[in-house]
């Protein structure tokens, strides 16, 4: 009766002390193109706890789709990936930017052109800012053409419409996922080894 009593205890202690002990995450904004294919792509990768679409890298308070889509606030369509360091580096994420995207087209992204598809990482403090300088010049020498990718200090991140939110797995069927989602996806589960 007392090592049953003593073992429940254990247990109540054991989780009392795992529930007070929140994980700790980092995030961090990426840019590649739109930004369905970013979110799709980035929840896929272990260690991802969340990833927002979203709009940064502009000037204008808290734009719109359609407003960013015009080219006019200065805004590129991004993500910001809420992430557990325990379990991801920060540079394994930005390893996996470069096998996602096309860094080196400036301003585009296979048929989507404008400023707001460029290729850019928006660094929060000076860590971000070398690890990602540094994962840019390793993934330049794997590349023939130049990186086009900004890296910029992150001033302002406005989340994007619900609707842009999850968008691939709530319209797996829409034509724009299908056909370029989809190809994106299934580049990244081969590169992070999964079926």
């Amino acid at each position: 009766m007392k090592t049953a009593l003593i073992s429940v205890l254990l247990c109540v202690l054991a989780s009392t002390m795992s529930a007070e002990t929140p994980t700790k995450t980092e995030t961090i904004v990426l840019g590649g193109g739109c930004f369905w294919c970013l979110d799709a792509t980035y929840r896929l990768m272990p260690g991802v706890k969340d990833v927002v679409s979203g709009y940064a890298g502009g000037t204008t308070v808290n734009p719109s789709y359609q407003a960013v889509c015009s080219g006019a606030t200065g805004h590129a369509e991004v993500v910001k990936i809420e992430y557990d360091p325990a379990q991801v580096s920060l540079e394994k994420l930005l390893e996996f930017f470069w096998t996602i995207h096309d860094p080196t087209t400036l301003n585009s992204q296979g048929n989507d052109h404008g400023t707001q598809y460029r290729s850019i990482i928006l660094y929060a403090n000076d860590v971000q800012k070398i690890a990602a300088e540094k994962s840019k010049t390793e993934a330049q020498k794997k590349l023939s053409d130049v990186i086009t990718t900004e890296i910029l200090p992150l001033r302002e991140f406005y989340a994007a419409e619900d609707y842009h939110q999850d968008y691939f797995r709530k319209n797996p069927t829409a034509g724009y996922c299908r056909f370029v989602v989809k190809s994106k996806v299934d580049k990244a589960k081969k590169v992070l080894g999964q079926k």
